[in-house]
């Protein structure tokens, strides 16, 4: 799995970091990090999770 943020899209609104904390951040300066392009395998229901919670639909998971 991979994954991809569009951070012009992007609203750095959290529902991605609530879903899966492991992968994605919202840092004090409230933008968006990606901490893992390639997630663990026992991050990937968290990551599809956070592709479907996006409300900008920012995240997409590469299978």
């Amino acid at each position: 799995m991979r994954v991809e943020v569009d951070y012009d899209q992007c609203e750095s609104n959290a529902l991605c970091m609530g879903a899966a904390p492991e992968v994605f951040e919202v840092r004090d300066d409230d933008f968006l990090y990606l901490l893992a392009e390639e997630p663990a395998a026992g991050s990937h229901d968290g990551v599809r999770r956070a592709e479907r919670l996006c409300p900008k639909r920012a995240i997409t998971v590469l299978e």
